[in-house]
């Protein structure tokens, strides 16, 4: 049996009529650089996310970017975010001439320990970038409770958390805005880059707005020296077409974790993903833990399984970023994690029959590597 990793075709054969449909009426009215399309999108995304206003840009990162930008937030400023993401949050941080701040991970549930966050904190933060990694939201009380104690913003990385909810509250409403990748393989994801900004602060969002369009409030005329990272407006056709089935694409995830959980639930070495009990996580990875993960991501390619590492090394291990000092060591809660993920085949459209096939030979596998581990231990006189 084969079992992608994703199998983003599967949700395109689904929504086939309706999104060739929408990217040809967006073709007819050639509104191709931002226009109708991406509003339409932004007033439904914001409303989605329960924030009154959003703006969109052309990648995840760039909505981090001019997000921190929008914050005044450059050269001398530090802010704060997770050793173990994708380095995009990173180098947004960069991008603004701000120095990147890592802190450890929460050993369950893998997102950013507010305790190591708060020991890095100094005269120079101006921000926190707690992320939501793998669809499950951080602590959010504990992050808003140091942003008031130390004055500094909390901007939420949902870059992969599209629909999640921290105490029934969905995730980019709460800090001072969230920022979302809405690439491709995302839980909602366009074809081809882009990105959102959503918030409460209408200023925040105008100033976005600005910075996204070359700094212009019409055209040829330029407050700013600004970017261009308009959202296209087929790609927000698109979205708008997609985002009316997130929630049904999120519950089918859930409940192929649960599917997976159980069926691995007593499977030796490994270490499943935990769900704390104030979120709602939306499964946008399923990541193991195993310390037999080189085995497995060997093997389960070699039986016809899709499966990959997120992340495999810490940012602050990263060779863009040894200019930090930070070595081996430093982040161990992070280190230790990122030797041992395993993300195993999670989209909507898995059957139950695949997720059992996948759970099957990660047992197999197991099981094999204990019985002979058992054979080579030497015999005690």
């Amino acid at each position: 049996m084969k079992v992608p990793y994703l199998d983003l075709k599967a949700q395109y054969a689904d929504l086939r009529n309706e999104l060739n449909g929408a990217i040809e009426q967006v073709i007819s009215n050639t509104a191709f650089a931002g226009g109708p399309y991406v509003s339409a999108f932004e007033e439904e995304f914001s409303a989605y996310c329960q924030c009154a206003y959003a703006a969109g840009v052309s990648s995840g990162t760039n909505a981090i970017h001019l997000a921190l930008l929008a914050l005044d937030i450059g050269p001398g400023d530090e802010v704060i975010t997770a050793a173990n993401t994708f380095i995009a949050t990173a180098e947004a941080i960069s991008h603004c001439g701000a120095t990147p701040v890592f802190a450890d991970c929460d050993p369950e549930t893998y997102t950013l320990d507010p305790a190591s966050a708060e020991a890095v904190i100094t005269h120079r933060t101006k921000a926190i970038i707690p992320v939501h990694l793998f669809g499950q939201a951080a602590d959010m009380d504990a992050f808003m409770a140091l942003g008031k104690k130390y004055g500094v913003y909390i901007l939420e990385d949902a870059s992969q958390a599209h629909g999640a909810e921290y105490k029934d509250i969905r995730v980019g409403s709460i800090g001072v805005a969230g920022c979302f990748s809405l690439y491709p393989g995302k839980n909602l994801g366009a074809y081809g880059d882009a990105g959102i900004v959503v918030s409460n602060d209408h200023g925040l969002i105008e100033r976005i707005k600005l910075l996204r369009d070359h700094g212009s409030v019409r055209k040829y005329e330029h407050m700013v020296v600004g970017w261009n990272s308009r959202m296209d407006g087929i790609q927000g056709a698109i979205l708008s077409v997609k985002l009316r089935y997130l929630d049904e694409g999120n519950n089918l995830r859930r409940k192929n974790a649960r599917y997976y959980t159980e069926l691995l639930a007593d499977c030796p070495e490994i270490h499943l993903p935990k769900e704390h009990p104030d979120c709602k996580h939306v499964y946008h990875i399923y990541a193991i833990r195993s310390d037999r993960r080189d085995e497995l991501l060997k093997y389960l390619p070699e039986q016809g399984i899709g499966c990959g590492i997120h992340y495999p090394k810490p940012l602050h291990l990263q060779p863009a970023y040894s200019h930090l000092g930070k070595g081996r060591g430093a982040y161990p809660v992070a280190e230790a994690a990122s030797s041992r993920y395993l993300s195993l085949p999670m989209f909507p459209e898995l059957t139950e029959e695949q997720i059992r096939y996948v759970a099957d030979t990660v047992r197999e596998k197991i099981v094999q590597g204990t019985a002979s581990s058992r054979t080579t231990e030497p015999v005690l006189a």
